[in-house]
């Protein structure tokens, strides 16, 4: 089981990554977000930030879909983030090793060629 705190530590263990100030977490490199804490947003509701979920990019929408259906307990999106390389990611319900290969994974499509290479 993996929390907010884990995907801190993990996310600013990678190379220039930069945290941005947000009500829960929100992490960048190179100006790109990679990994951040999921807005939900319910009709005539204010908006929630969730830091129970992960919001992670993914790359392509093949492996969005892969992600999906392969593993739904851990992974759903909604219909905000139609056509988006993005996943959300329920912490609760992801190891710790898990969560750091996903993190890694978004930090490496994210960060400049020199950045992911030399780490």
């Amino acid at each position: 089981m993996a929390d907010a705190e884990d995907v801190r530590r993990l996310a600013l263990a990678l190379p220039q990554t930069e945290e941005i100030d947000s009500d829960g977490f929100d992490f960048r490199v190179a100006g790109k977000g990679f990994v951040w804490s999921y807005p939900e947003r319910r009709p005539g509701r204010p908006r929630v930030i969730r830091t129970d979920i992960a919001v992670l990019y993914v790359g392509d929408e093949a492996e969005k879909q892969a992600l999906l259906l392969g593993e739904p307990e851990l992974f759903f999106t909604t219909p905000g983030y139609e056509g988006l390389p993005l996943v959300m990611l329920r912490l609760p319900e992801v190891t710790v090793d898990r969560l750091s290969e996903l993190v890694t994974d978004a930090w490496r499509m994210r960060a400049p060629e020199e950045v992911a290479g030399a780490a």
